[in-house]
């Protein structure tokens, strides 16, 4: 097998796909995103109706709200407290000119992990293409889209320990797709472009590093989240956001209250934990530059002053124990200095 294949056999392994045909390599996940959406909806000389959730990652919101310009009529289901959507309102949402729905498989900023296979089998019995961006999920959790019944799923390399600068687009046989780049027909012709081999090579690696382990390192991380989520649990004022019990495994993320009113803005945290080395962020990274409350908290109904202590914790591959151990003290030790509510500090 040349290097290309080689590779595109070792990211279809990873999502159970048994045809490598069906993955189409692309810049990024933000690349596979927008190739779902407008790849869908450019087949169509009159806008239709397309449906997703109101805690989509920019990547799927934003190529969404440029169809809602382009007079598609766009419908945001909404999602509860633990950011999780009814499969009930997507059932109630469709309409008879519904092209596509696109659900969110684990969200970036809580960690909550979505009914994929309820809104695909919803999706399918209705005649209706379903994609899910499955950035966050992928490596972390298993992926088996020969029983899943999706026909797109986005995922990134740099999301599973590869380069960064690749992603792929899982595209079911049989699913027609416009490309958004035309020229030379590389990719089935769905991505004309030179591919970046020695990028896409180091993806395929990291998709059979990432199946070999998957596992062993879900179970290893679901342990070291919870230990982090219970050390933290005794701070006053700390609110766990997302879903418990459907989540992320490498995910903890929370908001800070504080009882007087005392606001603690996540930024200032993050400041102060990187100081101490330790990486965290506050709301979605790719919006970390501007102080606004999270989007996707107001959407799940947190007040503001909460939204803005919103916090994200994730835990990787080199993550110990000892870690999650020295970040908790850490964590305590920084909420001390800052704030003039008296924490109880363990340890």
């Amino acid at each position: 097998a040349t290097v290309m294949e080689q590779a595109r056999m070792q990211v279809a392994s990873l999502m159970n796909a048994p045809d490598p045909e069906s993955i189409i390599f692309t810049s990024g996940g933000t690349e596979a995103d927008n190739l779902a959406i407008m790849g869908v909806a450019h087949l169509y000389a009159k806008p239709q109706h397309i449906i997703i959730s109101n805690v989509e990652h920019s990547a799927v919101a934003e190529p969404v709200r440029l169809l809602e310009l382009w007079g598609w009529q766009v419908t945001r289901l909404r999602v509860d407290a633990k950011g999780r959507v009814d499969p009930q309102d997507l059932k109630v949402a469709l309409q008879d000119n519904t092209v596509l729905v696109s659900v969110i498989y684990g969200q970036s900023e809580v960690g909550t992990l979505q009914p994929i296979e309820e809104f695909g089998k919803i999706a399918r019995s209705a005649g209706v293409l379903f994609h899910t961006d499955a950035v966050q999920v992928a490596g972390r959790l298993p992926i088996d889209v020969k029983n899943l019944p999706v026909d797109l799923l986005s995922i990134s390399s740099h999301k599973i320990y590869g380069p960064q600068g690749a992603g792929a687009l899982y595209v079911r046989p049989g699913v027609e797709l416009v490309p958004l780049l035309s020229g030379g027909g590389q990719e089935k012709r769905l991505r004309s472009g030179t591919q970046a081999v020695p990028i896409l090579a180091g993806f395929g690696i990291a998709a059979e590093l990432a199946a070999q382990e998957l596992l062993t390192e879900t179970q290893r991380l679901m342990k070291l989240r919870d230990r982090l989520f219970s050390q933290l649990s005794d701070i006053p004022g700390l609110l766990p956001t997302g879903d418990c019990t459907h989540r992320l495994p490498h995910h903890v993320s929370f908001c800070l209250e504080y009882a007087d009113g005392e606001k603690l803005s996540g930024k200032t945290l993050v400041r102060q934990m990187n100081l101490a080395g330790i990486g965290i962020s506050a709301g979605a990274a790719c919006h970390s530059g501007k102080l606004s409350p999270s989007p996707i908290l107001l959407a799940m109904g947190y007040p503001e002053n909460a939204a803005l202590g919103a916090i994200r914790m994730t835990l990787g591959r080199e993550t110990t124990e000892a870690d999650v151990d020295w970040v908790a003290m850490v964590f305590r030790q920084v909420l001390q200095r800052l704030s003039p509510v008296k924490l109880v500090v363990s340890h």
